[in-house]
């Protein structure tokens, strides 16, 4: 059923320097998975994620060397099954490599949905909205840049919610400049932080209290990935939005997190889930639990983000919009036609598959040898 199944490391420069606590980025590999059937179909999934190792445990080097040494194997090896029987054949074979896991089934879901000749989203129970909201992240460093880089965004449409990277510096200069930027931006402007796990609890504690107290909207992970004890108290706490990010790696640690009240939102990545079955399942146990949702992003290029929307788009509440700006951080265009971002919003397309169409040629030129 499967004829090929090629990985591809595509390196592209951002249009500036990235900062956040686990790494600065200049550059960003996308992962790309092409997955080709017998019968002429090709599915596009991707893999990508910040910092090499400094944010989880897979890196591109160790995606690329475990799909072609395990998952594609296996791939060209089953025959008559369908997705939902490849994704379990491939769970009971292969352990972990959640990100690796996602590219294949996005490719397989493309591939499905194009048989179909419906958008990926209904195969996945059908979008609830044809577009998301997307805010832009602040990440230079430096206050002045950023409030310019944000009144920019402001005035052309393209972003009115704003997330700024912080964790890198002592808590009293990273309030400071929080704060500095949400007064020169106003009352109107949302303001949200990620602290990417950088602080201890007593940390967490002085710090969100003053970013509330400033009118800030909400705290990414500001604990340890295992330091649910913390979060707890953290969301239990403060009245604003303690946001779970890191911490959520699919279902069963939805599922304990909710549980445990360890977090007012959940940032569901479809990479950190280990695929759009699981990403789905994580916006079901927060529904269940009335967690909020908000759409989160490894920075992923145009195939993993829109595969993300894709998922979105089907979630009955999307309360803190998503952050699926990656493709608006890369320095070169991937797709012939790129993603039409407008209003604030990333527009679905209607198309079947993933809707999205790979310029194959400029990724060629720009795939690491």
């Amino acid at each position: 059923m499967y004829k090929s199944i090629e990985t591809l490391l595509v390196e592209i420069p951002t249009i500036r320097p990235h900062k956040m606590a686990v790494a600065t980025m200049q550059t960003q590999t996308l992962v790309l998975v092409k997955v080709t059937t017998e019968d002429g179909f090709i599915g596009w999934g991707e893999a990508t994620t910040i910092g090499g190792l400094g944010y989880g445990e897979e890196s591109p080097e160790s995606v690329k060397t475990n799909i072609e040494t395990y998952f594609a194997p296996l791939l060209k090896s089953l025959s008559g099954l369908n997705v939902a029987q490849t994704i379990q054949t491939i769970k009971r074979n292969i352990n972990g490599n959640r990100f690796a896991k996602n590219a294949i089934q996005t490719a397989l879901f493309d591939i499905q949905a194009q048989r179909l000749g419906l958008p990926i989203s209904e195969v996945l129970g059908g979008r609830l909205r044809h577009s998301v909201p997307v805010l832009w992240v602040l990440a230079s460093g430096n206050t002045e840049k950023d409030i310019a880089e944000a009144q920019q965004m402001i005035a052309s449409k393209r972003h009115n919610t704003f997330k700024l990277k912080i964790g890198s510096r002592r808590v009293e200069e990273d309030v400071e400049h929080v704060l500095a930027i949400k007064q020169a931006l106003g009352s109107d402007v949302s303001i949200r932080v990620d602290v990417n796990r950088a602080w201890s609890e007593l940390e967490a504690v002085k710090g969100i209290q003053q970013l509330q107290d400033g009118g800030v909207d909400l705290i990414e992970q500001p604990c340890a990935i295992d330091n649910i004890d913390a979060m707890q108290r953290l969301t239990r706490r403060f009245d604003i939005a303690i946001m779970a990010d890191e911490s959520l790696m699919g279902p069963d640690s939805a599922y304990r997190l909710a549980k445990r009240n360890g977090a007012s939102v959940f940032a569901v990545k479809i990479a950190q889930s280990g695929g759009l079955v699981e990403a789905s399942e994580v916006g079901k146990i927060a529904k269940l639990a009335g967690i909020d949702l908000y759409g989160g992003t490894m920075l992923e290029g145009p195939i993993g983000t829109m595969a993300s929307a894709q998922v979105f788009s089907t979630f009955h509440n999307l309360a803190y919009g998503t952050e699926l700006f990656g493709p608006l951080l890369l320095t070169e265009e991937i797709l012939k036609t790129p993603l039409q971002y407008q209003n604030f919003e990333l527009m679905l397309p209607t198309t079947a598959g993933l809707g999205i169409e790979i310029d194959e040629d400029k990724i060629d030129r720009m795939r690491r040898q």
